[in-house]
């Protein structure tokens, strides 16, 4: 057998390397043998780190891909070749129907534009009908990639409006006025409570009476009165007077989709200190303090009149008092640890309180003489809070990431079940469409119907939306620029404005 020597085994192996570089997508003839022998020619000759499987297994994929684009170029000059014969063939009988003998000339005229119509209509069946089974034959493939870039259809759905900054610490809990005028309330971590102005993001009030973190706030039903919960063991009812300044105009953003997975750094000013409103007005002193606690008072809301408030605390109490006296009425204790929420009824003397021992009560104050209590083991974890609906449905929220929705009539197990993938913290829902709003902590906002059928979620991206946990939401469907306001650890409040009859019919 004849030796090859050294200088041309190395020519030889020159030859190789080059034609392993030398890899073409014109191959319309190439057979299945040729291109298995040029892969094991690139796999021996290439100088590469991967392994020998993955390279295997790349070529081969790179390969498949090549057989799509070979057989939709022949396709494609085979679509051709018969349009060009059809149109060979419209042209010929156009011919000699204008070589007839025509005695007007306007005939002659008919007769051609018949031939161009007949043309042009066989030429658009033909592409129709060769374009739809191409399209069935390689649907499988082309929705796959389709898929990847398909635009979203919930624009100008949901809208980033507003951001209210101004705290210096997380916001727990914000709530909306029910009176005129219509203003935003904070509760901070920086042991502040502040009111907005909706319309221009203005801080228009800051009351500084805590000694701790404020952890709630909500609005007396009918006058200009706020109760705040906080850290110092108190509770809190102080009086505001405010003036609404002239409303800005808004920006467009019309064009802001619902869906939006763009994620962002960490790595922002939200690190960096935040400096409050210096023009903003303070208040000092409340007109009310209900101390009783013994522990962080973290929730407080007002029953139905305005006359009587409730209060929850992680001395696994809920207390109930009288604004005029300033009197405890009743201790609601039975939770085994610490409460976490607790919420009234709109229209009847309810009250649901949720704790971490994975429960939430319902105490029921409508006879004077009986003080019901029922209480409801739907979750396995903390209950981050209960809220009641207009109707007799009552909407639980879980760091067990689960929502569940109880009809008031029968609390057996619940009516509908959410299940999500973050925890659940303060939920809202609106009163007039029933939809839920759920804060997480891994900063998303959704949108769900009370049967449990997701709507939409927030934008959120490297421009807006929240930065941190998001720890509470909060409808006001009754205001035109903003019915829905969220609030988390970025140490901002957001207003948004959410069509819902466009939610409702993209559902």
């Amino acid at each position: 057998m004849p030796v090859e020597s050294g200088s041309s085994a190395a020519a030889r192996q020159a030859k190789q390397k080059r034609k392993s570089h030398s890899l073409s997508i014109r191959r319309t003839n190439s057979t299945e043998q040729d291109r298995s022998g040029l892969q094991r020619d690139m796999l021996e000759g290439q100088d590469s780190k991967l392994p020998l499987s993955l390279r295997s297994n790349l070529l081969d994929l790179f390969s498949q891909i090549e057989r799509e684009f070979e057989n939709l170029y022949i396709e494609n000059l085979e679509l051709r070749r018969e349009i060009e014969t059809l149109n060979d063939r419209l042209a010929a009988e156009g011919q000699t129907f204008e070589g007839a003998d025509l005695a007007k000339g306007a005939l002659k005229t008919k007769a051609s534009h018949s031939t161009s119509q007949l043309s042009q209509k066989l030429k658009t069946t033909y592409k129709a009908s060769t374009s739809k089974g191409r399209q069935n034959t390689k649907k499988e493939k082309v929705l796959l990639i389709v898929s990847s870039f398909k635009a979203t259809t919930s624009r100008a759905v949901c809208q980033l409006v507003r951001e209210y900054v101004g705290h210096r610490d997380g916001i727990w809990d914000l709530s909306v006025t029910r009176t005129q005028p219509v203003v935003l309330g904070t509760a901070s971590a920086d042991h502040t409570a502040m009111l907005w102005s909706i319309e221009t993001g203005k801080c228009l009030l800051k009351y500084l009476g805590h000694q701790g973190s404020v952890n709630s706030i909500k609005f007396h039903p009918t006058e200009q009165m706020a109760l705040t919960a906080s850290g110092d063991q108190t509770a809190h009812i102080w009086r505001y007077m405010v003036q609404l300044p002239t409303p800005q105009p808004v920006a467009d953003i019309s064009q802001t989709p619902c869906e939006d997975d763009v994620d962002f750094s960490d790595k922002d000013e939200a690190d960096g200190e935040v400096d409050g409103p210096n023009d903003c007005p303070s208040l000092r002193v409340a007109t009310t303090t209900l101390r009783s606690h013994q522990g962080v008072v973290i929730a407080a809301d007002w029953l139905v009149g305005g006359k009587q408030v409730v209060t929850a605390s992680w001395d696994r109490a809920a207390n109930l008092y009288d604004v005029e006296t300033s009197e405890l009425v009743h201790s609601l204790t039975g939770h085994d640890q610490e409460l976490t929420h607790c919420c009234t009824h709109p229209t009847q003397r309810l009250v649901v309180t949720s704790s971490r021992d994975t429960t939430f009560r319902l105490w029921d104050f409508r006879d004077p003489s009986i003080h019901s209590v029922n209480v409801f083991q739907g979750h396995t974890d903390t209950v981050t809070s209960a809220v009641f609906t207009v109707g007799d449905n009552v909407v639980s929220g879980s760091d067990d990431r689960t929502v569940k929705v109880w009809d008031l009539k029968n609390m057996r197990s619940p009516i509908a079940t959410i299940r999500t993938d973050s925890a659940v913290n303060r939920i809202s829902v609106s009163v007039n469409q029933k939809i839920i709003a759920l804060p997480h902590d891994n900063r998303q906002v959704r949108l769900f119907d009370m049967s449990g059928v997701r709507l939409a979620r927030l934008p959120r991206s490297n421009r807006q939306g929240h930065r941190r946990m998001v720890c509470c939401s909060a409808w006001c469907e009754d205001n035109t620029s903003c019915n829905l306001f969220t609030c988390g650890f970025d140490r901002q409040a957001i207003g948004w404005n959410i069509n819902i009859p466009a939610l409702l019919q993209e559902k």
